[in-house]
């Protein structure tokens, strides 16, 4: 795989996660509708720099693994199954329309969620005052309160890590800069959204957005097998 594949695989594997309802997303909401658009790109500033500290801590930690094709390929083999079953997940949550912007609503309006949960901003320590660092902070403890998160990083992330080094240092920083680009893009149109007071897209255009992700996401992981298994021979 090339650098200009991985960069937008990485991308379309970001933005997959990224349009998935989740603490990130509902503080992005939160304090786009307090700061203005800008909220969207400052809080994920906070949630690269910890995805930086995990890439780096993975390369550190793989450079060795690969000296052993086994280890390597059961971090492929793992990375490529949790990768194939998010998508089809995805796909499927999609399809069936349990999938929706209506944590956007909720978040925006303060409202009550359907299952009777509160729609206010979750608390993730985030400081008092409008000082610059405030939203970045709160995009990585955002980020730390989804329990999802640290799995992807230890499933699909280290697989998706065991293939990009495959390029060395240029096919990490592919991947992690085609990765981050898709949490700038995609929470920077939620705040300009919110910001505007208007909703940027429809029911029906996000779930076919969700469903072609998570289709591309099972084509990806026949990908990560097949160097899973590749490295086993």
């Amino acid at each position: 795989m090339g650098l200009p594949l991985i960069f937008l695989t990485a991308f379309v594997v970001g933005f997959s996660g990224a349009m998935m309802p989740g603490p990130l997303l509902v503080v992005t909401v939160g304090e786009a509708a307090r700061r203005g658009w800008s909220a969207g790109p400052r809080l994920v500033s906070g949630h690269a720099l910890l995805e930086l500290v995990l890439v780096v801590l993975l390369v550190s930690g793989l450079r060795s693994l690969l000296t052993q094709p086994v280890l390597a390929a059961g971090i492929g083999l793992v990375g490529g199954l949790a990768l194939a079953g998010m998508g089809y997940t995805m796909f499927r949550s999609a399809y069936r329309g349990e999938l929706s912007l209506q944590s956007l609503e909720v978040a925006e309006g303060g409202g009550v969620a359907s299952d009777g949960r509160s729609g206010a901003q979750p608390d993730v320590g985030l400081p008092s005052g409008r000082s610059s660092l405030a939203p970045a902070l709160a995009g990585a403890l955002a980020s730390l309160s989804n329990p999802y998160w640290l799995l992807w990083w230890a499933t699909v992330g280290a697989g998706y890590v065991v293939v990009a080094l495959e390029k060395g240092g240029p096919g990490v920083a592919s991947f992690y800069l085609g990765h981050i680009s898709s949490d700038f893009l995609w929470y920077s149109l939620v705040a300009l959204g919110v910001a505007a007071g208007r909703r940027f897209l429809s029911a029906r255009v996000y779930r076919g957005i969700l469903m072609a992700c998570g289709a591309f996401l099972i084509l990806l992981s026949l990908y990560f097998l097949r160097v899973g298994f590749g490295l086993l021979a």
